[in-house]
């Protein structure tokens, strides 16, 4: 999952992305209300943890905006205000929850795994279902059948992109923004190296390439009785 940052405390958002990071997140931070609001409207984010006290634009203001623009991007407000008024305005504007510091990260966590599990169709489903397969994003695990594997962070990041935009081409860059966000520094076919490790696993024709586009995940070769 791909989480967007938006905190001025520099400590505790330094504090936030290892904790964050432990659980197969990858996590861009920003401490600046402006920019925010332009990474939401430009990029794909899973998930946006939002102080409500930032330079330039304001929790809030980002929300609203935010919405307005049609973008529903699950949000949580993160903030020391501790008014009512402010809290029922956040959730007015639409953010999904609301969290009070200081705050446990365990609790944090908790209220993510809420807020990205609302937009499932069926909540009675632990993962994300395509054919055969089964990706369950809170650990990790990929059951292929009556098999079961914990996935390598970047296979996991891929997988459940693809998992989630079944037969939709994924280009290059939003993979790569899914495995790396705003980091530099990954080699030029580290890509295609962990698709190639995705198909050992799920079959050589599930994932499909599209030269000079992407990668697409083909519902019918993983719905196959046979992924070989």
């Amino acid at each position: 999952m791909r989480i967007l940052l938006v905190e001025d405390d520099h400590p505790l958002a330094l504090t936030m992305l290892d904790m964050l990071r432990e659980d197969q997140n990858t996590v861009d931070w920003l401490d600046d209300g402006q920019k925010a609001l332009n990474a939401l409207a430009d990029e794909h984010f899973d998930l946006a943890i939002l102080d409500l006290t930032l330079p330039r634009v304001d929790g809030l203001d980002i929300v609203r905006r935010t919405r307005q623009n049609g973008n529903q991007t699950p949000i949580i407000i993160l903030t020391a205000r501790t008014d009512l008024d402010e809290k029922l305005q956040g959730l007015d504007s639409g953010a999904d929850d609301y969290l009070t510091k200081p705050f446990a990260m365990a609790e944090l966590k908790a209220r993510i795994r809420a807020v990205t599990r609302r937009g499932r169709a069926d909540n009675s489903i632990v993962g994300i279902r395509v054919g055969r397969l089964t990706l369950n994003p809170e650990t990790g695990n990929l059951s292929i059948g009556n098999d079961t594997v914990m996935l390598p962070r970047s296979e996991f990041q891929i997988l459940h992109y693809l998992m989630r935009h079944p037969d939709q081409v994924a280009t290059r860059r939003r993979l790569e923004d899914q495995l790396y966000g705003w980091e530099h520094g990954a080699e030029s076919n580290s890509l295609e190296v962990h698709v190639h490790h995705l198909r050992r696993r799920i079959g050589k024709t599930a994932i499909r390439t599209l030269r000079g586009v992407g990668y697409l995940l083909d519902s019918d070769a993983v719905g196959k009785d046979s992924l070989e």
